[in-house]
């Protein structure tokens, strides 16, 4: 059995890495005895002609995807496009999204035929053996599907209790060559589940109130494979990496025993952390911790079932400045009670950290306690256009907050960014920044250059060269600089820079076609990409 696993478009302004759930679906589906590929439009622009061309060259049997809110419109669409190119082929989908949105998602698109709620990998290795006997689908714990004229749901799955089960995701069927151009770190997790009880946050609902752990040594396995495949920065993604001082202290005693030298970060809450904690994540090449703060009022962050208080996020700021941690902070605007004052309190409880941070519109997900009982705590959605649920815009209203108030709390924050990050532009073409401003510059503008040309499959549409020894690999940069250029509109010299700098890491190379003519290509995953 064949099956397409889908990786939907992903916005470059939410840092689009190496998917993590599609490659654990797509391991699922290997350890199932299926033949997979991953059809990737994160990182290769999205079309219906080019989904076409995929299945007519693969021919699946099953095509499905994985998203969260954000990009779960147009993850739906690219299935019912699947659909629509073959209406043989069994459709689904996964992911928190559909998890908690079943029966409406099959009831608005049509082309979707089943969905997998929940941690799918073991869903999925009881369905496979079954997949062409839709008889026996009752009997498979944690799918809705469509059945006669209606849709059926079988039972809620338990949560898997032994994470090491679980193969290593199948990133082998990724493009890594691209992602590794484009530069964000690759994600890993280390355990799943979470007993807090946030409101806003689809956590433990998704992975289970109870924590459960992988074997210290298959985590470092799995890092030191990426840092093999060339990815130099992992992001652990768990939501409580930092939770459990003796779950810390073997990860990071593993990291060190095998002399492993790579920068990474993590997400931890400020309750959760203390000063031997963030050492021993430093000494072994920590360089970030994210906290979720969410709010600088106390009420709102009870309210919200935060669990945390202002005195701790103080008290876990001491400490990673202690250590000499760097520290990301996330607040998010509009929650339930959100008032001119509380947005003011906010403002100078944030300011006064003096660390990086940021703000997020709210964006009550299904399947959250917050957008079950939406009217409980006063909050209206203004749509339920999912694709505009990204935090980077409000579709909610609170009683004491309109959305003109928060758009415009976060423009103020937002304007006095840009006014730090003009003086930086200024100094970079004053030559008065010290070289790390400088590089920070050239990496923001080097960004949306690279996006284009990775996402844009420009390297394929301007790489043709003429035959070997007719140019030399500079000229054939330059020849491959200039088309890009013109193409775009973008800068030829920052172009250039981009293009060199995918040369310098060898994400791209020239290869020689049968006829004798030469093309700029994306390097082949190494040999050794898939992790057994």
């Amino acid at each position: 059995m064949r099956v397409a696993v889908i990786a939907p478009p992903y916005p470059l302004e939410e840092a689009p890495a190496p998917p993590l759930g599609v490659c654990y679906v797509a391991a699922a589906f290997e350890a199932a005895g299926c033949e997979v590929a991953i059809f990737d439009f994160v990182v290769s622009e999205y079309s219906k002609a080019k989904l076409a061309k995929l299945m007519d060259e693969f021919k699946p049997d099953v095509v499905g995807s994985t998203s969260v809110t954000l990009n779960f419109t147009s993850a739906a669409q690219i299935v019912c496009d699947a659909k629509d190119i073959n209406p043989a082929i069994l459709t689904m989908m996964g992911g928190p999204h559909v998890s908690f949105y079943a029966k409406e998602t099959l009831a608005q698109y049509p082309g979707i035929d089943m969905i997998i709620r929940g941690e799918g990998e073991q869903t999925i290795a009881e369905l496979v053996p079954v997949l062409k006997d839709p008889g026996s689908w009752s009997g498979i714990k944690g799918i809705t599907y469509r059945e006669g004229g209606g849709v059926a749901e079988t039972g809620t799955r338990d949560f898997i209790k032994d994470l090491d089960t679980l193969p290593f995701p199948s990133r082998h069927l990724l493009p890594l060559s691209r992602y590794k151009a484009l530069g964000f770190p690759i994600s890993i997790i280390t355990s799943r589940g979470c007993p807090h009880q946030c409101i806003f946050c689809l956590g433990r609902r998704m992975v289970g109130a109870k924590v459960r752990y992988r074997d210290p040594v298959l985590v470092v396995d799995e890092i030191e494979h990426l840092l093999s495949l060339g990815f130099p920065r992992i992001n652990v993604a768990d939501d409580l990496f930092a939770s459990n001082k003796e779950r810390v202290a073997a990860v990071c005693g593993e990291i060190r025993r095998r002399n492993l030298n790579f920068g990474w970060s993590a997400f931890a809450r400020v309750n959760t952390v203390d000063e031997e904690v963030v050492r021993t994540m430093k000494e072994a090449g920590c360089d970030c911790i994210a906290f979720g703060i969410e709010s600088g009022n106390t009420e709102m962050l009870k309210r919200v079932k935060k669990g945390i208080t202002k005195e701790q996020v103080l008290k876990a700021k001491e400490v990673c400045e202690k250590v000499g941690m760097s520290v990301h902070g996330s607040f998010i605007v509009g929650l339930p009670g959100e008032t001119a004052e509380t947005l003011a309190e906010t403002e100078k409880f944030a300011n006064g950290l003096k660390f990086l941070h940021g703000y997020h519109y709210l964006a009550p997900f299904p399947g959250t306690t917050l957008y079950e009982d939406i009217d409980k705590y006063e909050i209206e959605l203004l749509t339920r256009d999912w694709s505009l649920y990204d935090a980077n815009r409000p579709v909610t209203r609170t009683p004491g907050a309109s959305p003109e108030d928060v758009i415009a709390f976060v423009h103020r924050f937002e304007a006095e960014c840009n006014e730090e990050w003009a003086k930086l532009e200024k100094g970079y073409i004053d030559g008065t920044n010290t070289p790390m401003e400088n590089l920070r510059v050239e990496g923001n503008r080097k960004l949306p250059v690279s996006f284009k040309v990775i996402a844009g499959d420009m390297i394929d549409s301007c790489g043709a060269l003429p035959s070997a020894g007719a140019v030399t690999d500079t000229e054939a940069l330059d020849i491959l600089s200039d088309r890009i250029s013109a193409e775009t509109g973008f800068d030829p010299i920052l172009v250039k820079k981009v293009l060199s700098d995918f040369k310098r890491g060898g994400h791209i190379t020239i290869v020689e076609k049968p006829d004798g003519t030469r093309t700029w290509a994306w390097s082949p995953n190494p040999a050794h990409a898939r992790k057994n």
